[in-house]
């Protein structure tokens, strides 16, 4: 797994919104949040995306952006955004190989990991959540760690 003081592994993903999106498209531009989720509309996943719904105004008053990664269909993510009304961007990885790339690990070897990953405006890496079990929690840990960025 990468840790803190890292570079952030790079990725092009496609959108719910069907377009390309690459780590450089946010560099020296905004501070990022990438959380890595098991799974499109499940009861956890919905929380903890809801959350940073709920939240997006205090990452926009830090100047950062949010990106959620799963390995759902744009499709699925399309929808999944659109009856949740989610202001940010989420990102197919069918294949897991940005999960591989950032180390997130499945647990008990079924279900893809839940961590949150936060970038400065380098692509550096400042802060690492990880909880399945507190996916509300992962806004808090974001949150406070752009704080400390100043």
């Amino acid at each position: 797994m990468v840790k803190v003081g890292d570079a952030a592994p790079r990725f092009r993903l496609q959108s719910s919104k069907g377009h390309y999106v690459a780590l450089e498209d946010f560099l020296d531009k905004k501070n990022l949040v990438i959380y890595f989720y098991p799974k499109d509309f499940s009861v956890g996943c919905t929380k903890e995306a809801c959350s940073f719904r709920d939240s997006y105004h205090l990452f926009q008053e830090l100047d950062a952006d949010i990106i959620g990664i799963s390995p759902d269909s744009r499709s699925s993510h399309e929808a999944f955004a659109d009856e949740e009304r989610l202001p940010f961007l989420l990102l197919t990885d069918a294949d897991s190989s940005v999960r591989r790339a950032y180390g997130v690990k499945s647990t008990l070897s079924l279900i893809p990991g839940r961590v949150t990953f936060v970038l400065d405006k380098q692509g550096i890496i400042q802060r690492i959540f990880s909880s399945q079990i507190r996916p509300e929690h992962h806004v808090v840990e974001a949150l406070k760690a752009l704080k400390a960025l100043g």
